[in-house]
């Protein structure tokens, strides 16, 4: 039977689709075992709803999604429905406490996707939220392609919601075309007509995801779709990860989401799904809280403040200082002194002279080692000091 959720009202929920339309990534195909890994630790670290599957899929995707409700028996549980009665009985009958029932609701879409009348669709929406209802569901609607109907189109859908029963709609920018002061004024009027729970779901396709996400919740979205390291069709959608920190960092609101377990949750799910996770990805790329400018590494080296937005404790992380084309004599100093090696002005600016060389040349900062071969050339008899 279908789970029924009360629920009470965060300052946002965090509904994960990782397993969903992060799956939808193009050659991402997580194995059974996999999938129940990345939703026992999404659930682990406190992310209180997850999207997990579509039913439509076939037996194979449903025993997946079966097997997903026994392992994490007191999760809030969604799948992906199309407005046919066999997907929305398959959710019941898998335990589900939500569905999602996804409808086309653009011109371009209505017309060209469906090639029906838009009386006919909301005669067949309506049928199939009652039926969902009927089955102990609780139901989204979700309006596909949203950013490209108009406000009247959205109108419709709300108040066939409110008549049957639906408890939220979810506004997708299926193509990734908004920016964030559109998404705010289109939720803010959204909002004027519809008081229930209202989820934002983002695409990144101008990288713009995330921005538009927190626009939602500022205009009063309750519900954010994310995915870990932003998996989803084309470019991805509202990284999970950014979110949270996001939220916390710009508008001091904790979703009490441990976000020390974020980086080792993010490594996963992208081993998980085949990908690599940019040098310079925000928040958990290998080198975001690197540095290499002089200036820079000079500021931080007096105070890490005067070069920090995000403490990397928070993520279980820390500043790294790294050599290069662009250091400074304090930072030459510094990491030099860190390996055990002190050294007077004028070997400072004989080391930086082979640096330059080397970064221009490797493309990239010589390592830990290379910087000891460096000294060792240059310097014959090292003066050690204790590290």
């Amino acid at each position: 039977m279908a789970r029924k959720t009360t629920f009470q009202k965060p300052s946002l929920i965090i509904n994960d689709t990782t397993l969903r339309d992060g799956e939808q990534s193009a050659g991402v195909a997580f194995t059974q075992d996999e999938k129940i890994a990345i939703a026992r630790q999404l659930w682990e670290i406190g992310v209180p709803e997850l999207e997990v599957g579509i039913p439509a899929m076939g037996l194979d995707e449903c025993r997946r999604i079966g097997a997903l409700r026994q392992a994490l028996p007191d999760a809030t549980l969604m799948v992906w429905c199309r407005m046919h009665a066999t997907d929305i009985r398959q959710a019941a009958a898998l335990g589900m406490n939500w569905v999602d029932i996804s409808i086309p609701i653009s011109e371009q879409m209505m017309e060209h996707k469906l090639a029906r009348s838009r009386d006919q669709v909301l005669r067949e929406l309506a049928d199939h939220v009652s039926l969902a209802k009927s089955l102990g569901l609780n139901v989204c609607i979700g309006c596909e392609d949203a950013s490209r109907a108009s406000l009247a189109d959205l109108r419709v859908v709300a108040d066939l919601a409110l008549r049957t029963g639906a408890e939220r709609l979810r506004y997708a920018d299926t193509v990734g075309i908004l920016d964030p002061f559109t998404t705010y004024d289109r939720i803010r009027a959204l909002r004027q007509f519809w008081p229930l729970q209202l989820e934002m779901h983002a695409h990144d396709d101008l990288g713009l995801a995330t921005a538009n996400t927190l626009a939602a919740f500022r205009a009063g979205a309750t519900h954010a779709n994310t995915t870990v390291i932003g998996l989803g069709e084309r470019a991805g959608n509202a990284p999970l990860e950014e979110v949270v920190m996001a939220l916390k960092q710009c508008f001091n609101i904790d979703l009490q989401i441990p976000s020390h377990r974020l980086p080792a949750l993010c490594d996963f799910v992208a081993k998980a799904s085949g990908r690599s996770i940019a040098q310079q990805k925000p928040l958990v790329g290998e080198y975001v809280f690197t540095h290499e400018s002089g200036m820079h590494v000079d500021g931080l080296l007096k105070d890490k403040n005067n070069y920090q937005g995000v403490d990397p404790a928070s993520l279980g992380r820390e500043h790294k200082l790294v050599l290069g084309k662009h250091s400074g004599r304090n930072a030459v100093r510094s990491v030099f002194a860190s390996l055990g090696y002190q050294l007077a002005n004028e070997q400072i600016d004989l080391v930086l002279e082979q640096i330059r060389y080397f970064a221009e040349r490797a493309k990239r900062n010589p390592t830990e080692s290379e910087l000891r071969w460096v000294y060792q050339r240059l310097f014959k008899s090292p003066q050690r000091v204790a590290l």
